[in-house]
Order: structure tokens, then C-alpha cells, then sequence
């Protein structure tokens, strides 16, 4: 588990000086943003962004999305949530239901969830059988190779909290009447089996970590550091590929 470390923050950062660094990485993506669509430099657009969201419950997904996407016009972002599977969607594949929502060159989607509750949630609560949480992760690896060869930039993030931090949050959201229905019972649930969670996230960031899709985990416990994290490691990863690809921004 040493990847996932303590829950602190790498970084001691004052919320004043978090506010304007996460100014600057909006900034610095609404522009990148411009240009992978088309609108600006060279006018041409540029690949597919995906943005993965997992993370434990209470760890400020919610909050690092809203962040990201607060610059953007919303015509040309699309944040999608997933839960269970519905009952036609288990007749499929466990990947088919996440393929209409990506994006094609020059969009951008942001999955809240992903095809990774198969190793995680389906796994510890046994909704897939181990043969099938055990051959989803090269099903999965190949999976992001293919939309990677195919010029997607994909910018996996694991949101991670202390089990104390959580603890407060939850409670928090517990006295608080206009957040409480962000907390259910399943919620408190979990959180007796952090154990079980924790393997199946250790193995799932050491099997599904290739170059082309590597994973970031987010120290979570300051939100504010998390978030402008998460928009400076967006920015980065576009930077890079268009890099790669002699594009001048």
C-alpha cells in the first residue's frame, strides 16, 4: 500500500496560495482546451481527452470534477457518472457500457466511476466472480491501449483519504442537512471493509499501470491541494502528448 502513503498531502500549501495555483492550472487548461478543439494555434483538433475518476467515498471526486471542468464550456465537456449496472446493461460485456460515452477527437469526457469497479466494488462485494475480476485486468489494460493507439489521452486518478479523514467528512455530512443525501447507509458499510478495499486497490494500481494509462494518486486529506493537483496533472498529461506530436502551444 506504500503508493497510496499516509494520506498527507506531498506538499504543505496555505489555502490562499492553493486558490491561486488552481486559478493558474484553469487557466493554463482552458487554454489547452481551445486548442485540442480547434479554436485557436493551429486550428486543427487535436485528440480525445478522458479523464478517470476512482476514489474512496468522501474523497473529494465531486469536488476536484467541479474544479476541473469550472473553466470549460459545457458544449464541449461531458461528465459522466456510473453506478451499478442496470439489468440490460449486465447482459453485455462489462466494458460495452462505457464506450458511448467517449469522446471523439477534439472532445473531452470526465467519468465519475469507471470501468475499474470490476476490480474494486464487484470484487470485494462479490457481484463478479473471481475468474472475471481476475481476467478484467488485462481486458482492461488492452482496453485503454487500444483508445491510446488510437491517439486518446487518458488521465487516470485515484482519490485518496485516511480512514480518519473519512470518518470526518462523513460525520460532517452527516449534520449537515442539504449534504446528508450524499451519505447512506452502503457508505458506513464500506468503510468496515477498508481492508478488503485497500488489496484490491494495491493490485489494481500495480496491474493497470502502463505508460500509455499510468495511474495518479491525489493525496486527498487537504482538498485544496487536491484539486489544483488534479487540474495541473490534466494539464501536464496534454502537454505532453502534444509535444509528442510536434504540435506548438
Amino acid at each position: 500500500m506504500s503508493r497510496l502513503g499516509s494520506g498527507e498531502p506531498p506538499i504543505e500549501i496555505s489555502k490562499k496560495k492553493a486558490v491561486a495555483r488552481l486559478e493558474e492550472a484553469q487557466q493554463r487548461l482552458l487554454r489547452l482546451r481551445l486548442i485540442l478543439g480547434g479554436q485557436i494555434g493551429e486550428k486543427k483538433i487535436g485528440p480525445p481527452l478522458t479523464c478517470v475518476f476512482e476514489g474512496w467515498d468522501a474523497s473529494g471526486k465531486g469536488g476536484a470534477i467541479k474544479r476541473l471542468v469550472a473553466p470549460l464550456d459545457p458544449r464541449f465537456v461531458r461528465v459522466s457518472q456510473f453506478a451499478a449496472p442496470t439489468y440490460d446493461e449486465k447482459r453485455h460485456h462489462f466494458l460495452w457500457r462505457f464506450w458511448p460515452k467517449l469522446p471523439g477527437w477534439g472532445g473531452m469526457a470526465v467519468f465519475d466511476r469507471s470501468w475499474y469497479g470490476r476490480v474494486l466494488v464487484e470484487r470485494v462485494e462479490g457481484f463478479a466472480t473471481k475468474e472475471q475480476w481476475q481476467r478484467a485486468y488485462n481486458e482492461i489494460v488492452e482496453f485503454e491501449r487500444t483508445l491510446t493507439a488510437e491517439g486518446m489521452i487518458i488521465v487516470k486518478f485515484w482519490m485518496h483519504v485516511s480512514a480518519d479523514e473519512q470518518a470526518r467528512r462523513f460525520e460532517d455530512r452527516a449534520g449537515d442537512p442539504l449534504r446528508q443525501w450524499k451519505l447512506t447507509d452502503e457508505d458506513w458499510r464500506n468503510r468496515e471493509k477498508r481492508p478488503a478495499y485497500e488489496t484490491a486497490i494495491a493490485e489494481m494500481l500495480e496491474r493497470c499501470d502502463p505508460t500509455w494509462a499510468p495511474w495518479h494518486v491525489i493525496q486527498g486529506d487537504d482538498k485544496h491541494y487536491a484539486r489544483f493537483a488534479v487540474v495541473e496533472t490534466v494539464c501536464d498529461a496534454i502537454e505532453a502528448e502534444l509535444t509528442r506530436r510536434g504540435h506548438k502551444f
